[in-house]
């Protein structure tokens, strides 16, 4: 079967080189039994290369099930993959057969699979080399014939350098790759699409499709589709629902392409971009501004008691209180602070006063402004990620290690509380 064919069945619309060479590898692997990982952005088409490859091979004629190892939780995917006896945790009153013993003698598509847990890798791994596998609650060992195709968004390479993904698996899975390049690097097929999209929107609204003048067209080519083919698919049906004209010019194009600004705001590298991680990241957030209304604060204080020296003995009482109320491991740390009387003559200095003495007097404390010029400031580390094991260490203090309590005081769920543990080597 030719290319062209392959693109004509599939619904693939493009010419790019990078794109025919994906589909020339789909293509001669798919006559064998090869494990095929395929690489790339969210919304490239990765499925669609998987049932390309099951398609051609020998097993067309058996099941073909595609699962997506993110949307499944944590506790349950080891059943969904391997099943499950009855009785073998609450709620089990069947047993259940998983993907494996179903899919026997065809293919199963795994996207996602940088999401899954380590534990579910390790017996993923015995399936891919022995072809056994064990039901949860079962001592039973079962064979299965299954092809995986695996696919993710993520370098998983680097995952294994984090200790995030079994490097033997990496391996494993790696066997041919297919890497699907992003529509930016696919500028070529950009209009192509387009029009695709345009024409099945016109039949589907019976309405004319629409048509763009250079400027429009300059305008989709240019921007960077974080989204890839689903968010094109999706401007192309904003467009036929919503233009008043046929012709869209550029003006127009300008309102329904969504301003890329650069986004100058602090981001944990590598993390994904959920409702879960914007949580967290207004938390760090709140912390900072807090710290920043504490040292303003203080500021304040310092300058109320150079203008009015009277409240020096007060403010020397509440900041001991506090010291010893939030910082009581340090208490022996507190440094002391030499005074100085307004003709710049120590006082106290022949004093020899252990640092394990806090002596609190009630006399005027009057610092000269030459000193308060030369203060040092201490570098904070503003690590976010840093912040966030704090605020984690925390908040299991304050909930005595229970991880409910806990995720909720933070705004997050317990699962991804649980990875964080994991992430940072947090002892509960």
């Amino acid at each position: 079967m030719d290319l062209q064919s392959i693109k004509n069945r599939f619904g693939i619309i493009g010419n790019s080189t990078a794109l025919n060479h994906a589909l020339n590898t789909a293509v001669q692997v798919a006559a064998t039994d090869l494990t095929v990982l395929i690489v790339g952005e969210s919304g490239v088409g990765k499925e669609v290369f998987s049932q390309i490859i099951h398609s051609l091979s020998s097993r067309k004629h058996n099941p073909f099930i595609a699962v997506n190892c993110g949307a499944i939780p944590e506790g349950t995917i080891d059943s969904e993959l391997f099943g499950h006896e009855k009785g073998a945790f609450t709620g089990a009153v069947d047993s259940r057969k998983g993907y494996f013993e179903t899919v026997n003698g065809g293919t199963l598509f795994m996207d996602e699979i940088g999401e899954m847990p380590l534990g579910t890798q390790a017996r993923l791994l015995r399936v891919l080399e022995t072809g056994e596998f064990i039901r949860v609650g079962s001592s039973k060992v079962q064979k299965t014939d299954v092809r995986v195709i695996a696919a993710t968004n993520r370098e998983l390479l680097d995952f294994t350098q984090k200790g995030k993904f079994r490097e033997d698996l990496y391996y494993r899975l790696s066997t041919v790759p297919i890497r699907v390049s992003s529509l930016r690097d696919r500028k070529e097929d950009i209009l192509l699409l387009f029009r695709k999209f345009a024409v099945d929107f016109a039949e589907r609204y019976k309405t004319t499709p629409v048509q763009l003048d250079e400027d429009a067209r300059q305008m989709l080519i240019n921007y960077p589709w974080p989204g890839n083919i689903r968010e094109l698919k999706n401007i192309a049906e904003q467009i036929s629902v919503l233009s008043q004209s046929n012709m869209v010019n550029g003006r127009e194009m300008s309102l329904f392409l969504p301003d890329k600004k650069e986004n100058r705001m602090p981001m944990i590298a590598g993390a994904p971009a959920t409702g879960e991680f914007a949580n967290e990241r207004e938390i760090l957030y709140k912390l900072f501004f807090d710290m920043k209304k504490d040292v303003t604060e203080l500021k304040k204080m310092f300058v109320e008691i150079l203008q009015n020296p009277s409240l020096a003995g007060a403010a020397a009482n509440f900041t001991k209180e506090s010291i010893l109320n939030d910082y009581s491991p340090a208490v022996n740390e507190v440094p002391i602070i030499n005074t100085v009387n307004a003709g710049n003559s120590p006082v106290n200095s022949g004093s020899n006063l252990l640092p394990s003495q806090h002596t609190v007097t009630s006399a005027p404390v009057i610092l000269h402004e030459d000193a308060i010029q030369m203060h040092e400031e201490i570098e904070e580390s503003l690590n976010i990620m840093d912040k966030e094991k704090e605020l984690i260490v925390k908040a299991l203090k304050k909930h005595r290690g229970k991880r409910k309590d806990a995720s909720i005081d933070l705004g997050i769920s317990e699962r991804t509380l649980y990875r964080k543990l994991k992430e940072y080597d947090i002892d509960e």
